[in-house]
């Protein structure tokens, strides 16, 4: 029972993070149906920001994290801006081909101006374990737990409540019915990507705090594995992303605790083709029919 127990703890972290990478993808496929592969390299960005700002700066956790937020969502508006929208009105298959080339862009850019090699990151919160019926479980975990909480809780805020979230909701349902009641399209758009990307910042940062290191190539397998997270919870859905981020958190700590830890990329593509083969839509997308 404790053995789940410290596992189910270490699941959940690692789920928070996935969740908060899945949210970014499962929003902008929501508004304009394209899987932006370079969101995974957006989340690198955030912790090299990080990295820099508490080691050259002395900034404390908050004040990283928000201006890791910040770099996130002003290199996700640049990206839309710049390689996105020109696009607009292509074909889905050019958007998709330009968004793996913005992230190979970024890879090699980051590689190429700060390096390949794994960098430790600064633990600006001293780690502190308690023991809890058997369990341990630390005071970085429970950050990471509540600060994704909070964004989380913050960005259904936004979503529900905002004028700009509404305008986003009108424009995933249908965008030129949007556009034709007064809604800046453009501008929509901008935020959407702007709100995804704040969220990989923070997940970087919280990620270099939890695995206590970065490198240049660190997006590349967490961004894929948030887009199975959106793709198993329902891509377009953000309660489905957030499920399917903490199930693929959990399925890789479970695999880990048995002793698989060679498997586990092979685990998480496998629960993805299992959840396909079943629910075609994930666990909570809804099956819409297109005209053609």
């Amino acid at each position: 029972m404790q053995t789940f127990g410290q596992q189910l703890i270490n699941g959940l972290s690692l789920g928070s993070i996935y969740a908060l990478l899945a949210l970014g993808y499962t929003m902008v496929y929501g508004i304009i149906k394209l899987i932006n592969f370079a969101h995974g390299d957006i989340y690198m960005l955030g912790a090299f920001w990080g990295y820099y700002s508490i080691n050259l700066w002395h900034f404390n956790f908050i004040e990283a994290l928000i201006s890791s937020m910040i770099v996130g969502a002003v290199s996700g508006v640049i990206i839309e801006y710049f390689a996105y929208r020109p696009l607009r009105q292509a074909p889905r298959i050019t958007a998709l081909i330009t968004a793996i080339g913005v992230s190979f862009f970024l890879e090699n850019g980051m590689a190429y101006l700060f390096g390949s090699t794994a960098r430790d990151f600064p633990q600006v919160i001293k780690q502190v374990n308690y023991n809890i019926g058997g369990v341990l479980v630390s005071n970085i975990q429970i950050l990471i737990l509540a600060t994704a909480a909070i964004l989380m809780i913050a960005l259904q805020f936004v979503i529900k409540k905002t004028k700009m979230g509404k305008a986003m909701r009108a424009v995933s349902v249908d965008a030129d019915a949007a556009e034709l009641v007064g809604i800046n399209l453009d501008r929509t758009i901008s935020f959407t990507f702007a709100l995804g990307s704040a969220l990989a910042g923070a997940a970087g940062v919280l990620i270099g705090l939890y695995y206590n290191s970065i490198d240049s190539l660190m997006g590349m397998t967490p961004g894929i594995k948030a887009f199975v997270a959106a793709v198993v919870g329902g891509i377009g859905s953000i309660p489905g992303a957030t499920l399917g981020g903490f199930i693929i958190g959990l399925l890789e700590t479970l695999v880990q605790s048995v002793g698989l830890s060679a498997y586990k990329d092979a685990a998480v593509y496998l629960v993805l083709i299992v959840i396909l083969l079943i629910l075609p839509a994930g666990i909570l997308g809804k099956n819409q029919k297109e005209k053609v």
